[in-house]
């Protein structure tokens, strides 16, 4: 029997996709990990056992470095948020909850501003990058931003995510034409757009790896991955070279006296829209109970 390691490229039935540097195996995983209730996902490095005969076997999971509980997916490198310039509008709360959530967990956030060509994003822009954030502006319909996007990819883990009808399966495919990506389509029976994209799968393009994250949704955010209020400042790059400066240690950022952080944001050093997204994420989770999280 030999043994390999690899990546989890895709897990479906019951059966998961091993990308090891032999090629990919489809693999069933070790009952100890159900006894457990330790599922292996997407993204997990793992030792697997090759037999002669049957199916291989999944044997180890390596320690991951981070996780997503929905979707599940392990090891994330950088979250891709894409937004739209209009249809649908941006969000500032929803982009700056995923933005916060990414930073929380060790993976950075980046922002790719879609439909470009239909309404000017040099604003949104502007709040990330005073953030610290990476934003690329990008056009479906000339291409615009997709190296940029592009040239973020290598030697990463990357996941995509995005609301309804943003364009985020037209970057992927503007990126990776060989995909083949089903893109969203509106519904004229319907008249809304419908869901296309199933099950979380790595590709290996770029000389990385990228992830469709399907059903990953702000709700999903605050069900599965809540945020503690005293952790919630060090999720805003921009406030950490303020903290220390405030004139009360306990300071919370939100309305105290003396507060450098709220001085930044008056001198216009912090966009007030980020703080305001600071201040509303905080109060929803200033009164949830530690077993209240679990």
């Amino acid at each position: 029997m030999n043994v390999a390691q690899g990546i989890i490229i895709k897990g479906i039935g019951g059966f998961y996709y091993v990308e090891a540097a032999e090629g990919v195996y489809e693999c069933k995983a070790r009952g100890a990990f159900r006894k457990k209730g330790y599922s292996p996902c997407a993204g997990d490095i793992v030792d697997i056992s090759i037999p002669q005969e049957g199916y291989c076997s999944i044997e180890n999971i390596l320690p991951r470095r981070n996780s997503l509980i929905r979707p599940a997916l392990a090891n994330i490198d950088q979250l891709v948020i894409v937004v739209s310039t209009c249809d649908p509008s941006p969000n500032l709360l929803v982009i700056d909850k995923m933005t916060a959530t990414a930073v929380n967990k060790n993976i950075e956030p980046i922002i790719v501003v879609s439909k470009t060509d239909l309404s000017d994003g040099e604003q949104l822009k502007s709040i990330y990058h005073m953030a610290g954030i990476k934003t690329v502006l990008f056009s479906a319909v000339d291409k615009t931003g997709a190296e940029a996007v592009k040239a973020l990819l290598p030697n990463k883990v990357t996941a995509f995510t995005g609301n309804s009808g943003v364009g985020k399966s037209s970057l992927l495919n503007c990126l990776f034409p060989d995909l083949g990506l089903e893109t969203g389509v509106i519904s004229q029976k319907l008249g809304r757009g419908r869901h296309t994209t199933r099950s979380v799968e790595l590709y290996s393009v770029a000389g990385g790896y990228v992830a469709d994250t399907p059903g990953f949704s702000t709700v999903d955010l605050q069900r599965y991955d809540i945020i503690d209020k005293n952790d919630m400042a060090y999720c805003f790059p921009e406030f950490e070279e303020y903290f220390g400066q405030c004139q009360f240690i306990s300071c919370a950022h939100i309305c105290e006296k003396g507060c450098a952080v709220l001085q930044a944001v008056k001198d216009g050093k912090i966009s007030h829209s980020r703080h305001n997204s600071y201040v509303e994420m905080y109060n929803e989770v200033k009164d949830i109970k530690d077993w209240q999280k679990r």
